[in-house]
């Protein structure tokens, strides 16, 4: 099978960790391509999500003005045009990018801006996810979540929580989802995939979420399945990353399959490019060949995905139906 060719849907994918070597020579001609292996490329198996994550700030440092916002963007969008990907919801946090003096504002003006040039000129519809991240202070999520609501008539389309710290991880950010909800603002949440069954209940009951990016370890509470295929929440599956960050030993490990089968809304992400040195068409492979995955379930995930996504309705079904066209 030409897994390139099949149409994809990617709602998990992280602006900021998912440059080409090409982009980030262009930005900082010094590196070289083995450097760019060895510091920006996590190995198949870290040690946990927070060595993981270090990789990521090897990015920050070339996302600080407007020009290379710019091209990053434009950058990954080449990246789905080639992965078969006809629409994609691209997050970011935009305060990790004003340590050279652009306001948030200025940062997710530059990447809209980016994303829709790079929409009309490859035909991928996209809309994007500003990310509030768990170490932020109320002021901060806050801040973060209007600056959603204030670039409303854009691409800029959602809301979303990541990264990792301990403790407690709602009470600074109920406010900032309260607001959201508020206003009416689509927003996702990462949860279960380090932190546990705990970690995604405490997710969907305070902050009610209609997507969760990860939430694999839900497949461990029977209980916790029946509530998500209840209120029809979405998980953004991220397989690779999930072994890569040591959540499970093995690719034949995850729990993808077991929760697709048991009818939970699912879909298939590469989370980071770069830092999973993975595709989306590498990723489907892995699942056909693990899983023994075909068309029809490709289809019918990408379908999943496809109704959760941040979009109106009518672009939604004009989505779906070149999607269905694609899987003929």
């Amino acid at each position: 099978m030409d897994w390139i060719k099949l149409p994809k849907v990617e709602l998990h994918l992280h602006l900021d960790c998912s440059l080409s070597y090409k982009v980030v020579s262009q930005i900082n001609p010094s590196i070289t391509l083995e450097q760019y292996r060895e510091d920006f490329i996590a190995p198949e198996k870290c040690q946990h999500v927070s060595d993981y994550l270090t990789r990521a700030l090897r990015f920050y440092p070339l996302m600080q003005t407007t020009e290379n916002l710019h091209m990053v963007t434009l950058d990954l969008f080449e990246q789905i045009r080639q992965d078969g990907v006809i629409y994609a919801e691209i997050r970011f946090a935009p305060m990790l990018h004003t340590n050279q003096g652009l306001s948030a504002s200025e940062v997710i003006a530059a990447v809209e801006a980016a994303t829709a040039e790079a929409a009309r000129s490859t035909g991928i519809e996209a809309r994007i996810i500003l990310c509030t991240l768990r170490y932020y202070s109320t002021e901060q999520s806050l801040a973060t979540v209007k600056l959603v609501e204030s670039f409303r008539d854009s691409y800029v389309a959602g809301f979303d929580i990541a990264a990792e710290t301990p403790g407690n991880v709602i009470d600074a950010h109920l406010p900032a989802f309260i607001y959201a909800h508020e206003k009416e603002i689509p927003f996702t949440a990462h949860a279960g995939e380090t932190r546990g069954i705990k970690n995604v209940w405490e997710t969907v009951r305070n902050f009610a979420p209609s997507r969760i990016g990860h939430g694999v370890s839900s497949i461990g509470d029977p209980e916790l399945l029946e509530y998500l295929r209840q209120h029809q929440i979405h998980l953004e599956g991220c397989p690779t990353c999930n072994i890569q960050t040591n959540c499970y030993n093995t690719y034949a490990d995850h729990p993808i399959d077991k929760l697709y089968r048991a009818g939970i809304s699912i879909g298939v992400n590469t989370d980071t490019r770069t830092i999973s040195n993975i595709t989306l068409s590498q990723e489907y492979k892995k699942l056909n060949e693990t899983f023994g995955w075909e068309s029809e379930d490709f289809h019918k995930v990408n379908r999943n995905a496809l109704k959760a996504a941040f979009v109106p309705e009518d672009v939604q079904k004009t989505l779906l139906k070149k999607l269905d066209y694609g899987y003929q």
